[in-house]
């Protein structure tokens, strides 16, 4: 961070590499556990509504509707907590503090 302010690039140019991995490690467990959804574990409300009798493609569609909702509202945290918090590290003269 400091080579790219040294070199004259603004405080989000000079974060954004760190941002951007930031953001994947933050996403990435909740992809993981997406990646064993039906496969390695039941999800309960799926299961549930397969045993009250709803079809299992449209249970499927829900615990899909549902997972993606939780990514959706992982990533927007992430990104809004990114945008608000890598400003704290820096002056208003834009020096690393």
């Amino acid at each position: 961070i400091e080579e790219a302010l040294i070199l004259g690039a603004a405080p989000r140019e000079a974060t954004s590499d760190i941002i951007n991995r930031t953001f994947d490690s933050a996403i990435m467990p909740t992809i993981n556990s997406m990646l064993g959804m039906g496969i390695i574990f039941l999800p309960g409300m799926m299961t549930g509504q397969i045993l009250a009798g709803i079809s299992p493609t449209t249970a499927i569609a829900y615990q899909i509707a549902i997972m993606l909702a939780i990514l959706g509202s992982v990533a927007m945290t992430v990104i809004l907590t990114l945008q608000m918090g890598y400003k704290t590290f820096f002056n208003r003269e834009e020096q690393l503090v």
